[in-house]
């Protein structure tokens, strides 16, 4: 009778801790509908919506639809790629169900007239395919994919190209790069829907600047999101009037003052500028024939105006051991030139230190001849130095006699001891017109000119290299290569993206830009070690769960033996 009793206390017991813990989850399960929580353990938030993310998330009023074509037997990393758009689309639409998708097995969709038209498709909207080689032991195969994405929202459709393959870099750091700017592609694509007008864009000319060819990568790059053109301004007072911004890129002459007038009203008014000016001019051809130059000051006229904001970019020429290198040929080998790649102290690669999120984790930037920039007590006006050269640096003022022979020099590191230098900055706040009581009062009061001596808040940046904007191109077969790619390194530089930041910001994209900013790590399998140890894990992984499960059902087996024999 105890016995009977005590089992069915304890059978009462153990439906009660049943039907407890049932009830505590539905419980749970119904509080959690209506809050939402996740650990993000990652060192760098890779999982954590920014902040800016979530206020733009809930701002979205109707269904943006992304039809993503990276689906299919993808290769393992664009697989990764795949989950991580999937993760971060999926996070979102817990802050807004608006976001939708849906994944795209372009290979599914039909007979092979059917894929080609819709390649065709894809490829004329702007989706850039991939193709991919995999080798595996002894096999090589090879595959197209699609990996980007329509996305339209009240009536409007653009693209999001996800992944894109850039020059110099290996597949991995591609991949790292295209899960890096999963939020910030995201974001940008429904930004780009919402905005009822595209900014618009335009680069100066008239005054020996340099041209659309060199000038074509970031022409592309920034006609993704604003309206490019170029103008000259020939005197002409309501030349600049429609813009939001201008690019003054490598002026090479003199700028005169009726042209400056206007440039500084633009500025008076709101106008943005991106101001790329050398300080010094060399002659190149001469260069290029005798492997010597004289480096001169290059009078632009524009040295008063840029005073009067509050900065003075100086005729002198960085010298910098962190630096590109270049091909001297060190002589003749059968009839033709030997070129050896050598370090040339004036192509200083800088790289960034600023947290500012125009520059904030950006990779190296290649610059060119560039010179010291000073920065002025200016009442009203915030400086942000955002690139210096390295602390291994040094400044040499014009004329100088800039020569070849330099590379055949062993340099000492204690001759660069002059420290990081200044060589580009963002100037922010109230600009005083350098006009100001400076014309006459007939100009001052004229309703059509409406001069203004004191500008709304405002910004603009300034770097002392018009180079930083230009792209090299091959003469022979006129291939444009990417803007920071360099030719004899095969290495690409962060030129372009540092150039797109400084217009972002200068157009209040700054949320955006911090997303931008925004680091995800990539941690990779060791390829060489994989191969090596390929079967050892594959016999751990077959063999150890089965093996802890039986370790498991001993213990429990015995515990349970021992407790009831008792």
């Amino acid at each position: 009778m105890n016995n009977s009793t005590t089992q069915y206390s304890s059978r009462k017991k153990d439906i009660f801790q049943f039907v407890s813990i049932v009830f505590i989850l539905v419980i749970l399960n119904f509080i959690f509908r209506f809050y939402f929580f996740r650990l993000d353990l990652t060192s760098e938030k890779r999982y954590t919506l920014s902040a800016f993310t979530k206020e733009y998330l809930k701002k979205i009023d109707d269904i943006v639809f992304f039809k993503i074509y990276l689906s299919g037997d993808l290769p393992p990393e664009f697989n990764k790629l795949k989950n991580e758009v999937k993760e971060m689309l999926d996070e979102m639409r817990i802050f807004n169900d608006n976001i939708q998708y849906e994944f795209i097995d372009i290979n599914e969709i039909g007979n092979k007239e059917d894929i080609r038209n819709l390649e065709k498709q894809l490829y004329e909207k702007g989706i850039v395919p991939e193709q991919v080689v995999e080798k595996k032991e002894n096999k090589t195969s090879e595959s197209l994919i699609w990996p980007g994405a329509l996305v339209s929202y009240k009536g409007k459709e653009t693209v999001w190209q996800i992944f894109s393959r850039q020059l110099g870099f290996t597949p991995q750091e591609n991949i790292n790069h295209a899960l890096n700017e999963i939020e910030y592609g995201i974001c940008k694509t429904i930004h780009k829907l919402q905005r009822k007008k595209r900014p618009e864009i335009s680069i100066v000319e008239g005054h020996k600047e340099l041209d659309t060819l060199q000038l074509y990568d970031l022409i592309r790059s920034l006609g993704e999101e604003y309206n490019i053109s170029r103008i000259k301004i020939n005197h002409k007072l309501y030349a600049l009037k429609d813009l939001d911004a201008i690019i003054i890129a490598k002026p090479d002459t003199f700028i005169d003052e009726k042209d400056k007038f206007i440039i500084d009203q633009f500025i008076m008014k709101g106008g943005k500028v991106l101001w790329l000016v050398d300080a010094v001019k060399l002659n190149m051809d001469s260069f290029r024939l005798k492997g010597f130059t004289l480096a001169l000051n290059n009078e632009t006229n524009l040295e008063d105006m840029l005073f009067r904001y509050g900065v003075r970019v100086n005729a002198d020429l960085i010298q910098d051991l962190q630096c590109a290198a270049i091909p001297v040929n060190i002589g003749f080998s059968k009839g033709q030139p030997n070129f050896k790649l050598f370090p040339w102290i004036f192509f200083p690669l800088i790289m960034p230190t600023s947290t500012h999120p125009i520059v904030k984790n950006l990779d190296l930037i290649k610059t060119e001849f560039i010179s010291t920039i000073d920065t002025l007590s200016t009442s009203g006006i915030k400086k942000t130095i955002l690139l210096t050269s390295s602390k291994n640096s040094r400044v040499t003022p014009v004329p100088f006699r800039v020569s070849l022979a330099i590379t055949q020099f062993k340099l000492k590191e204690s001759a660069f001891n002059q420290g990081p230098k200044p060589i580009a900055v963002l100037l922010e706040g109230t600009f005083k017109s350098l006009y100001a009581n400076r014309i006459p009062t007939v100009i001052m009061e004229d309703s059509s000119i409406q001069f203004k001596e004191i500008s709304v808040p405002n910004k603009m940046i300034v770097v002392s290299d018009g180079d930083i904007a230009r792209n090299d191109f091959n003469r022979m077969n006129g291939m444009i290569y990417p803007l920071g790619y360099d030719k004899y390194t095969n290495q690409t530089f962060a030129n372009k993206k540092f150039l797109v930041n400084c217009m972002n910001y200068l157009l209040d994209d700054e949320g955006l830009l911090q997303l931008r900013s925004r680091e995800v790590k990539l941690r990779l399998l060791d390829i060489k070690k994989v191969a090596l140890q390929k079967n050892k894990w594959q016999m751990y992984n077959v063999l150890l769960p089965p093996i802890i499960i039986l370790i498991f059902a001993v213990i429990q087996y015995y515990t349970r033996r021992k407790k009831y024999a008792t």
